[in-house]
């Protein structure tokens, strides 16, 4: 398969639900992911789902895998937000991804070290024929804000995105449709909608997200609002035919 055929896989005709369940690194326990073998089948409808190299290799033959490149833990102290490689794109052929995922965390301590990262993961995707989905999240505690940006720095991390060479952005929500509009004009790649903590009203959640599709969001990228949820195969069938059909 060439990056085209991946990207269709992830995004059928430039729309997708991924669903990340790579959260288990960073802490464990972690509702909903405590059995995997349970999990995936109820999360089938998704197009693809993002998990660390293990995951992938486990769970491959029956699904379109993402496999994300990035990773730390709870237990990191200052260095917890450091988003430090644990493999390679060439790796993640080899045990069955269709795809990497990478993140940055804008205003981070660290946020060089990971803007390099990303850069090399970018240029084994490019060499290797794979697309490359980039978290960009703006939450650090050096992040600098212009008074006059109306998205608080999603935009940046949108046109980052871009320019550091991925193909799909997964960044937070605005807020508004107006703001994430502007997110969405910011660069000519797909932007993914994050989920954030999960809040347990559905009809609000299918709500936000019919809000971001109007305002030109490609689809989510959302874990813990599905697999930390109650209805998880109900949720992540809902979303993928709002998603799909709207």
């Amino acid at each position: 398969m060439g990056k085209e055929e991946r990207l269709e896989k992830i995004l059928p005709k430039g729309r997708g639900l991924i669903i990340p369940i790579d959260h288990a690194v960073s802490s464990f326990p972690e509702k909903g992911l405590e059995n995997l073998s349970e999990l995936i089948p109820l999360i089938s409808s998704a197009n693809s789902i993002i998990a660390h190299k293990g995951v992938v290799s486990h769970y491959n033959s029956e699904n379109n895998f993402i496999m994300h490149l990035s990773a730390s833990t709870i237990h990191g102290g200052k260095k917890a937000d450091n988003k430090v490689l644990t493999g390679s794109v060439i790796e993640a052929k080899k045990r069955g991804a269709i795809g990497v995922s990478a993140q940055v965390n804008l205003g981070s301590e660290f946020e060089s070290e990971m803007i390099e990262r990303m850069g090399e993961i970018s240029k084994q995707a490019f060499e290797q024929d794979m697309p490359l989905l980039g978290m960009i999240y703006p939450r650090g505690p050096n992040l600098k804000l212009d008074d006059n940006d109306i998205t608080k720095g999603i935009s940046h991390a949108v046109r980052i995105a871009f320019e550091l060479g991925c193909d799909v952005v997964k960044v937070p929500w605005t807020g508004d449709k107006d703001s994430f509009a502007q997110v969405c004009k910011s660069a000519p790649i797909p932007v993914l909608i994050a989920g954030g903590e999960q809040k347990g009203d559905l009809e609000d959640l299918l709500t936000l997200i019919k809000d971001a599709l109007d305002s030109g969001a490609k689809g989510v990228c959302m874990g813990r609002q599905i697999f930390a949820s109650d209805n998880i195969q109900e949720r992540c069938e809902k979303i993928s035919k709002l998603i799909h059909e709207n």
